[in-house]
């Protein structure tokens, strides 16, 4: 865990992602990722000089009207020192039966950040941490290279207007190999997705393609990553 809390704290001082003294949201799906960001963030909390607290989120979709047990996930965040509030939504049911929509991904991703802000809003949070590596980076660069024709990406820090509430993004820095590797060797809890979709998005065939091509183009995923942050795309060039 020591490599991935430097990298972490590395992405966190790079992008200046804590603010002194804030309260910052971590949001948690139950996945390995949000797992580990929850794990990273606690640790970081415990002697970054920025001295923030923790609140974790989570939002049940209620896939197949079906609440989820976050028995485990309770237990890791009380033991943690971190609070943690559960919102159990209809997420589920309006994406996959009453808008039976043909790319319910999209619409899911959209409907999820919004609960997630104001949550973290109503919590008094400033921030919002959220649990994307580097995979994810490379993957949606390619996405929206390959499928929406624009060299973008999302950014490392995003500031909402409207909701005056930062996006941040501290596991930037971190392979997803090395967080399931870290996530199993911890026995961290994980819940499976009971998304109808779960393997089959876009974001996952694009992540797929990367690390096929991986076999004959070593550290490919690396070299996008110091593509979009020489050019400074999407903000990733920022000091």
């Amino acid at each position: 865990m020591k490599k991935l809390l430097a990298k972490t704290r590395a992405a966190a001082d790079k992008y200046n992602m804590f603010g002194q003294n804030e309260k910052i949201a971590v949001g948690i799906s139950g996945g390995k990722d949000s797992m580990m960001l929850l794990m990273l963030m606690a640790a970081l909390r415990d002697f970054h000089p920025s001295h923030f607290e923790l609140t974790a989120l989570c939002l049940d979709p209620c896939f197949g009207g079906v609440e989820n047990n976050y028995t485990p996930i309770i237990d890791l965040c009380h033991k943690l020192d971190v609070p943690v509030i559960i919102k159990r939504s209809r997420l589920g049911e309006i994406i996959f039966e009453e808008r039976s929509e043909s790319n319910p991904c999209s619409l899911c991703a959209r409907m999820r950040r919004g609960i997630l802000h104001n949550m973290a809003i109503e919590a008094g949070c400033t921030r919002l941490a959220l649990g994307h590596h580097l995979d994810d980076a490379a993957a949606t660069f390619w996405m929206n290279l390959t499928s929406g024709s624009r060299i973008s990406c999302f950014s490392p820090v995003t500031y909402l207007d409207r909701k005056q509430i930062y996006l941040i993004r501290p596991m930037i820095f971190c392979r997803e190999r090395e967080i399931a590797s870290t996530a199993a060797r911890l026995e961290l809890p994980i819940i499976k997705s009971r998304c109808p979709a779960d393997g089959a998005t876009e974001r996952k065939k694009s992540s797929d393609m990367l690390h096929e091509l991986e076999k004959t183009y070593p550290n490919l995923i690396e070299r996008i990553i110091s593509a979009i942050q020489h050019d400074d795309i999407s903000g990733w060039g920022q000091q």
